[in-house]
């Protein structure tokens, strides 16, 4: 018996060999042509998902013929599931899942490696030994999904070479599929493969299919983390004017458990801002799940940082550009946050919401996040966005007003926002208790200004008012989009001040945190002190106290407030992914 395997490429040209071991399928015709069997007619059995072969005079053989998938989710590929020719979502739901080779592999271990990292899949048959002469079985992909995803097979020559010649003898084959691109706006994920029996035809028309079977694939999403989830490590930059940042960084990441790693100067070229160029996340599939890092289109002097140190093997990255559009500073991922699983209108969002900073709704003119990467964000599904109005800040991320902090009862969070209101009346409290001349700024090189001062400057009180009705307009949309109450909300006493018509901290913006489990790493904001003790530090330990959190105060203020950051803007957390598995969200 010859048997011989053909493979037509449609919309690639020639072999990509992944490995020694590995073939490339690049979109497959993958053909199966076998020796003649004369005086056979074929009857497509559906129950069965076979074919029935019969002699005209002679014995009756079945010939069943199956690609599998792990459609059940369980991590193993099961035979002729019934639905896996279909995707659905939620706990009862089906279909197969693929990751996108995304990450680096060592070269010496590609083979291995990838392997883990694909989604297994196998042809099976059963039968006779030889088809009919002509009749072909070819497996075969959309062009459109032939962007999206690559087949692998096994390449062992001698091991192959037994396969074949078994092929319809109670034997199979397995391959192994990757995707190439994550969901986005212009593909919804799902992917399909085909497996069809193709009958010849006489006097030169094309061969006819008599049988096709088919599996879907979804895409994993790209999943982001929030601060409720338990830290891994913990990045930042280290600079000429940061050592006391990052020494009181060290002390915290090693009481919290953790790892800290820190970017070098020669990296990242003075550039500290290590929450604007990434944000952390993970992809995740019934076989495998692994970290994967999304670079923002800023681009700074830590661009490199992203894809020559964090890309590696079984880290993989992703970014998107923005072609012929200018970036503003709401790209950055200060302005990239997630929530908290919430339950909103008995909707459960078990992997949370994202939040992103754009202009107001009604502004004709004003700064907006970059459409690609909203399109991305908005296509990963499971975390529907939720946009809030951050351009009336100068450096214009939520980051600045707005953090999640882990709670011990049943909602299991608190938003954190920033509260002038709090602010003034904690500073009223001062006055009136006889501290009005008790200091701003103390032991900083600043203007010291005192708490009357402040009160009585008119010019601040009406910034701070404006910033107030800004913050209130987004404690509105999040109380409506995350299911909140006000007791699911604590305002901290922080206040502003207008620079450029936009507004920028006044002192060090506690909302800026690290959080750390129980732990948060907390800019030290030179208050007014009292008997001693700092006013603002004393006021924060007590709200966060009551929720079983530990306060460290971290004296950024000449290496991050004065330009306009803070902790959380100097900092980035890789965090433990969530148990909860995104195929089983109720869509």
């Amino acid at each position: 018996m010859v048997i011989s395997m053909n493979l037509w490429l449609h919309f690639s040209s020639g072999y990509i060999y992944l490995a020694p071991s590995l073939t490339f399928l690049p979109v497959a015709l993958f053909e199966l042509q076998m020796a003649p069997l004369r005086y056979i007619s074929l009857v497509y059995s559906r129950p069965k998902a076979a074919y029935e072969l019969q002699w005209h005079r002679g014995p009756v053989y079945l010939t069943e013929i199956s690609l599998d998938v792990d459609a059940d989710r369980d991590g193993q590929v099961e035979r002729n599931n019934p639905n896996k020719g279909s995707w659905m979502w939620g706990p009862n739901g089906h279909g197969a899942i693929l990751l996108v080779n995304c990450d680096s592999e060592h070269t010496c271990r590609k083979s291995l490696d990838n392997l883990k990292d694909m989604s297994p899949m196998v042809l099976r048959t059963s039968g006779p030994a030889k088809l009919p002469e002509g009749y072909k079985l070819t497996m075969h992909i959309s062009q459109g999904d032939a962007e999206c995803v690559r087949v692998f097979r096994t390449r062992s020559t001698a091991g192959m070479h037994q396969t074949l010649k078994n092929l319809f003898y109670k034997s199979f084959m397995n391959f192994y599929v990757e995707g190439l691109r994550f969901p986005d706006k212009d593909f919804e994920g799902l992917i399909s493969i085909n497996l069809s029996m193709l009958e010849p035809s006489s006097q030169g028309f094309p061969e006819t299919p008599i049988f096709t079977d088919r599996v879907v694939f979804r895409v994993a999403p790209w999943i982001m983390t929030p601060n409720t989830l338990d830290p891994v490590e913990v990045f930042v930059c280290s600079t000429t004017d940061n050592d006391q940042f990052l020494k009181r960084m060290r002390r915290l990441v090693e009481n919290s458990g953790c790892k800290l790693k820190i970017c070098p100067e020669d990296m990242n070229r003075g550039d500290r801002w290590m929450q604007d160029e990434i944000e952390f996340g993970y992809i995740d599939s019934p076989h495998q799940r692994f970290p994967v890092v999304l670079d923002s289109p800023r681009d700074g002097d830590l661009q490199d940082f992203p894809y020559d140190v964090l890309l590696g093997q079984d880290f993989g990255y992703v970014t998107r550009t923005a072609y012929g559009k200018e970036v503003s500073s709401l790209d950055s991922f200060g302005n990239l946050e997630v929530s908290p699983p919430v339950t909103v209108n008995g909707k459960n969002y078990p992997l949370g919401r994202i939040i992103i900073g754009v202009a107001f709704p009604t502004a004709t003119e004003g700064r907006n996040m970059t459409k690609v990467v909203q399109d991305f964000l908005w296509a990963q599904k499971v975390q529907e966005p939720i946009a809030l109005f951050s351009d009336w800040l100068l450096v214009g991320h939520v980051d600045e007003f707005m953090t999640f902090v882990p709670a011990p009862d049943k909602k299991g969070f608190r938003l954190l926002l920033a509260s002038p209101d709090a602010s003034y009346k904690l500073f009223r409290g001062l006055q009136n208790g006889g501290h009005g001349q008790a200091k701003m700024f103390d032991g900083r090189p600043s203007v010291r200004i005192t708490v009357d001062e402040i009160l009585s400057d008119e010019k601040l009180k009406a910034e701070n008012n404006y910033v107030q009705s800004c913050i209130d307009w987004n404690r509105d949309v999040l109380k409506r989009e995350l299911g909140l109450d006000d007791d699911d909300i604590i305002d901290l006493p922080i206040l502003f001040r207008v620079m450029e018509n936009r507004a920028v901290a006044y002192y060090p913006d506690m909302v800026n945190m690290i959080v750390l489990g129980k732990n948060l790493g907390i800019p030290k904001p030179f208050g007014p002190k009292v008997d001693g003790r700092c006013a603002l530090e004393a006021e924060m330990t007590s709200l966060m106290g009551g929720l079983g959190l530990s306060c460290t105060y971290i004296d950024d203020f000449a290496s991050y407030h004065k330009l306009l950051g803070e902790v959380h803007c100097g900092s980035n957390v890789r965090r433990e992914p969530f148990s909860f598995k995104w195929w089983n969200l109720e869509m």
